[in-house]
């Protein structure tokens, strides 16, 4: 699938200043995402990841002399991002395909539905649930929920994704399974993944970071070699997850 408005572009995150209750979360972060590549992101709970998520997204404004979120094509963000949540956060009363075209619905696009529905049918196929287009989601397992909600992110066909923790809930195996349909549907798409697993950042990530401190800070990253998704039998994946866990005990002390 084509990325969405041309060629993959960064996202730069410039001197953002969040607060709390007068308490600084952030002050002046500097923070980017390389265009085309996935930035993971890991660090304790509470420390701002899920808030540097909403900053992106424009749901959290940054303050401070010279704050802001820029692109490298110069256009704007807003309107180029699809978001991810860790829980799938499929309506019930809707039936597979209809939750996948729920974003186009909200917003009452006037687009035809026979050609919305044709994309939305293409997107279950490619998550391998298109004999599932017309159960609701308590029939489905939660493997096949999150491939639902994968689908739906996917429709709305942005270049900039940005998830948070959309694996913890599964089990190992589907975890994988889905890691790796991810990094073969987001090709291309410049994707931030907030998660709490080494490995998971390790085999998805080009570039990996942890995230400590108050006001929170981004080390320098880590970056494995080879393309995405690694294999689990890597070697190499062994010794940067021990450095990896390293920056996270020391990030959480």
């Amino acid at each position: 699938m084509d990325v969405a408005g041309g060629a993959p572009f960064s996202v730069q995150v410039r001197s953002a200043r969040v607060a709390f209750g007068g308490a600084p979360l952030f002050d002046r972060l500097d923070f980017s995402l390389a265009g085309g590549w996935w930035t993971c992101v890991l660090g304790p709970s509470g420390v701002g990841k899920t808030t540097l998520l909403r900053l992106i997204l424009g749901l959290e404004e940054p303050t401070g002399e010279g704050a802001l979120i820029a692109c490298s094509d110069g256009a704007p963000l807003s309107g180029r991002v699809a978001y991810m949540a860790q829980q799938d956060l499929l309506l019930p009363w809707l039936n597979v395909l209809e939750n996948v075209r729920l974003g186009s619905r909200l917003r009452g696009e006037a687009r035809a539905r026979e050609g919305s529905d044709e994309r939305a049918r293409a997107l279950l196929e490619s998550v391998g649930l298109a004999q599932n287009a017309d159960h609701y989601p308590v029939s489905l397992s939660g493997g096949m929920r999150q491939r639902v909600a994968l689908a739906r992110t996917l429709m709305e066909d942005r270049p900039v994704v940005l998830m948070d923790e959309p694996f913890s809930g599964l089990d190992a195996i589907t975890r994988v399974k889905l890691q790796d349909l991810a990094a073969v549907l987001l090709r291309e798409r410049t994707v931030l993944l907030v998660t709490h697993d080494p490995l998971e950042a390790l085999r998805l990530g080009h570039r990996v970071h942890v995230m400590s401190g108050i006001p929170a800070r981004i080390d320098d990253a880590l970056e494995p070699e080879g393309a995405i998704p690694r294999s689990l039998n890597d070697s190499a994946l062994l010794g940067l997850q021990g450095e990896l866990l390293s920056r996270l005990t020391e990030a959480a002390t």
